[in-house]
């Protein structure tokens, strides 16, 4: 047998083991944790390295992080940044197939040149004022073209891909969707705005077109045409994720939208119009756009014109900004019902009945 001392060493004897304080043990193993025995190994930490699937926390004083969170971490960072870098990606190029296609570019261009023959066109003044109505009108048309790419272009767009299938492309992709609707952002952004800079410019070196008076001016030009884009983009992405079909999907945004053109004073002073339509006008965005740009590109004396004669940017900002969260609540859950609900028998059915619905038109 082997002796034992207080401290754990073995000692070899011929008989049992005693410990130090004459306590005689069999031969058996000893268990563990006692005199002799193996060591206990402590359990690990619950909120340590060693408990699978969880770092330590970042909160808890006192204790190092461990490099296991900043893995976590930058795990979960790395496929937003991917998404975004794609979508980046896939906006540039179809800015670059935008603007290498005469037919899409003439598209744009066409709502310029008839802005600046309509501004060309009218010569007297706003009632009451000496503001010339060619800048009202023009003020005006910027706001429409805004709301045209957002609520026109747009859910055109979203509709003729669906029915080509990449949606159903996209939803075998990994990040497909995030990054097809940041491609789809930045080629709605730059081209409003690059329509909008064409549209000014264009007006001011051929009509004696409005711009902004001071840094104020340019300012609140830079926000209202920015929320202005909030409210409208979600909406159209809504609209084309519930859009039947191309073919009836102009026709079912194009008569409101040239509704809203007529009432909303875009062309011409609100004030004209019935009070019931002015009223029923401020509900939609178009008409705070028109105004806030008014603001922006035209002198303080046309304020006269407005129903209110301010030019009312808190309520547009209001407006506007309502306008961008009850797009955002719509578009997101119907852009993820269409997606879920694409298949390829769905996509397969629709380019059949396209295909009869040609055969019989011919």
């Amino acid at each position: 047998m082997r002796r034992t001392n207080v401290t754990g060493e073995a000692t070899a004897t011929g008989g049992e083991a005693r410990t130090a304080d004459g306590t005689g043990t069999t031969g058996e193993a000893e268990e563990p944790g006692r005199a002799g025995g193996p060591p206990i190994t402590p359990p690990p930490h619950p909120d340590g390295p060693d408990r699978p699937g969880e770092p330590d926390s970042p909160d808890r004083p006192g204790e190092p992080q461990h490099p296991g969170h900043l893995h976590h971490r930058n795990r979960a960072n790395g496929p937003n940044r991917r998404y975004w870098r794609a979508g980046l990606q896939r906006g540039r190029i179809e800015l670059g197939h935008l603007v290498h296609n005469p037919k899409e570019m003439s598209g744009h261009l066409i709502n310029v040149v008839v802005a600046l023959a309509l501004g060309g066109f009218v010569s007297r003044t706003v009632p009451g004022t000496q503001v010339p109505m060619t800048h009202l009108t023009i003020a005006g048309f910027a706001a429409y073209l805004l709301f045209q790419v957002g609520l026109l272009n747009l859910p055109q767009i979203l509709v003729t891909e669906r029915e080509e299938g990449a949606l159903l492309r996209l939803r075998a992709t990994p990040g497909g969707i995030p990054a097809y609707l940041v491609a789809k952002s930045v080629l709605v952004v730059v081209v409003a705005l690059g329509t909008l800079a064409v549209l000014l410019g264009s007006a001011a070196l051929l009509v004696d077109g409005p711009l902004p008076h001071g840094p104020g001016g340019w300012l609140t030009l830079l926000w209202v045409t920015a929320l202005g884009l909030l409210a409208v983009v979600p909406l159209g992405a809504a609209i084309g994720a519930v859009l039947p079909n191309p073919r009836e999907a102009l026709a079912l945004i194009m008569l409101p939208s040239m509704a809203l053109l007529i009432t909303s004073g875009a062309v011409f002073p609100i004030t004209s119009l019935p009070v019931v339509v002015q009223k029923v006008a401020t509900v939609f965005p178009l008409k705070w756009m028109a105004q806030g740009l008014r603001s922006a590109l035209l002198p303080d004396a046309a304020r006269a014109a407005e129903p209110a004669g301010s030019w009312e940017l808190p309520t547009v900002a209001l407006v506007l900004t309502a306008w961008a969260v009850i797009g955002f609540l719509l578009a997101v859950p119907l852009l993820r019902r269409a997606t879920r609900r694409e298949s390829g028998s769905r996509l397969t059915e629709r380019h059949r009945k396209a295909e009869q619905n040609g055969a019989g038109a011919a």
